[in-house]
């Protein structure tokens, strides 16, 4: 199971009515990647949208890195139990949208950074060539298939450490 997160303070939260936008955002920060325990989903870029009701009804927009993700029910129903925590959020959904296509553009740099220094994952943006996590030496592609759909598998050329390239 993904790992979640203690929810924000309650004194920066609204006492009563509707949840912001702020704190529901907040709550979905606490979730990571199962994957990737400490790398929020929001650092990986699954986030694309939510709506509030007044009557606290959350609605929540994600991204998969693809749609057979073995992982997506239960990054679901953890976004779920932590938006719940949220004074004034009622019922909670989380779809997954098949468009925009998830591309490692949306990674952040404190997502990057996490996973090139926690995991040895490298990030490939576009066509760009990744460096290595560990000594920034150039990498050599030993498989187009990875541990999942959403990785590959290089080595360094330089310290011959194995790296995994999160790619799109």
């Amino acid at each position: 199971m993904s790992t979640v997160h203690a929810p924000p303070s309650p004194r920066s939260l609204p006492a009563a009515g509707a949840p912001d936008r702020a704190s529901v955002l907040a709550a979905v920060a606490t979730v990571d990647d199962p994957e990737y325990p400490g790398v929020s989903i929001l650092d990986l870029g699954l986030f694309e949208s939510l709506s509030i009701g007044p009557d606290g009804q959350v609605d929540l927009d994600l991204v998969p890195t693809f749609s057979g993700c073995p992982a997506l029910a239960m990054i679901a129903e953890d976004v779920r139990a932590a938006v719940r925590t949220v004074p004034g959020v009622g019922d909670v959904t989380v779809a997954w949208l098949a468009a925009p296509a998830w591309t490692t553009d949306r990674v952040t740099a404190r997502g990057r950074a996490a996973l090139a220094q926690e995991f040895t994952v490298a990030v490939r943006i576009g066509r760009s060539e990744p460096q290595c996590p560990r000594c920034g030496g150039r990498l050599d592609d030993r498989s187009l298939f990875g541990p999942s759909r959403c990785r590959s598998v290089a080595l360094c050329g330089d310290c011959r450490e194995t790296i995994e390239i999160m790619r799109a």
